[in-house]
C-alpha cells in the first residue's frame, strides 16, 4: 500500500510542478495563486495544501531538487584542473535541464525567480572559479572578468537551449559549451596584462 500512495504523492507533485511552469510563463510566482494552481492541473486545494504551505512552498521544494541534483552532479563529476572532468560534469548538468526543461525553463524566464539564479551561479562560482583561480594564479586580477565572460555566456546559452522547442541534445550542448570554455580558457591565458 505504501508504494501506491508514493506514487500518487509523486505523481501530484509532477502535477503542480508542471502546472506552475506554465502559470509561471504568464505571470511572475508571486502573482500566482493556489486556487489557479489547483484550477490548472485540476486537483482539490486540500491536496495542494496536504503537501505544501502556499506557493513558494512549491517553489522552495523544486529549487532545491534541481539545486541538489547540480550538488550531486559536481560530486560525482569534480571540477578540477583535469579538463575532460568538466565535460562530464557538464553532460549531466544538461540531462538535469533537460529532464526539468519546463520548470528550469520557467525560472530563467521573464518571469522566473532571480533568486533562484543566483543560487546556481552560487553553486558553480564555489565549485569552479577556485579551480580557475588555481590554474590562473598570474591572472587573478583579471579572473573577475573571465569568469562573469564565462558564467554569463553559459547561462545565455542555457536560457536559448531550454527555449528552442528544437533544440539540441543535452550531449551536444554539453559538448559545444564544453569545447567553448576551454576555447575561451587558451584565450585567457593569452591576453597580456593591462600597462
Amino acid at each position: 500500500m505504501q508504494k501506491k500512495t508514493d506514487r500518487r504523492v509523486r505523481k501530484t507533485k509532477t502535477q503542480l510542478r508542471n502546472g506552475l511552469a506554465m502559470l509561471m510563463k504568464e505571470k511572475s510566482v508571486g502573482e500566482i495563486t493556489v486556487k489557479e494552481l489547483v484550477d490548472q492541473v485540476d486537483i482539490n486545494r486540500s491536496t495542494f495544501y496536504l503537501h505544501y504551505p502556499d506557493i513558494s512552498g512549491l517553489l522552495y521544494e523544486i529549487e532545491n531538487d534541481l539545486a541538489e541534483e547540480m550538488e550531486r552532479a559536481i560530486r560525482e563529476h569534480p571540477i578540477e584542473k583535469r579538463e575532460d572532468n568538466g565535460f562530464y560534469f557538464l553532460q549531466d548538468i544538461f540531462q538535469v535541464l533537460d529532464n526539468n526543461r519546463e520548470i528550469v525553463s520557467a525560472l530563467v524566464g521573464p518571469y522566473g525567480d532571480m533568486l533562484f539564479i543566483q543560487k546556481v551561479e552560487v553553486i558553480l562560482a564555489r565549485n569552479s572559479r577556485k579551480v580557475l583561480e588555481q590554474m590562473f594564479p598570474e591572472k587573478s586580477d583579471q579572473m573577475d572578468y573571465f569568469y562573469a565572460y564565462c558564467l554569463n555566456g553559459c547561462l545565455g546559452f542555457v536560457k536559448t537551449w531550454l527555449a528552442d522547442k528544437k533544440s539540441c541534445t543535452p550531449e551536444f550542448a554539453a559538448d559545444f559549451i564544453y569545447r567553448m570554455v576551454v576555447s575561451s580558457m587558451r584565450a585567457f591565458c593569452e591576453t597580456r596584462e593591462e600597462v
